[in-house]
């Protein structure tokens, strides 16, 4: 069972509340060295629009995009 993304909220100009920022989503070449928390460094073999493919050393992972635990070096 997929979830689907929730629709962005409407902001009202009375609200006394801040907007949501808009979510950036990093793109990522081959050869891009990237830190992940839980793999640590590693490099950018393969890249397409879902996500990417990372060597790490010892194991290459599939990393899905949005990139929440993964940055650009």
């Amino acid at each position: 069972m997929t979830s689907s993304p929730r629709p962005k909220r409407r902001h009202l100009a009375s609200s006394p509340f801040q907007p949501e920022p808009d979510l950036v989503v990093e793109q990522y070449e081959r050869g891009d060295r990237v830190s992940h928390d839980l793999h640590g460094l590693g490099s950018v073999t393969a890249a397409d629009a879902h996500g990417v493919t990372v060597d790490f050393g010892g194991k290459v992972l599939r990393v899905t995009s949005p990139f929440a635990k993964m940055e650009k070096l």
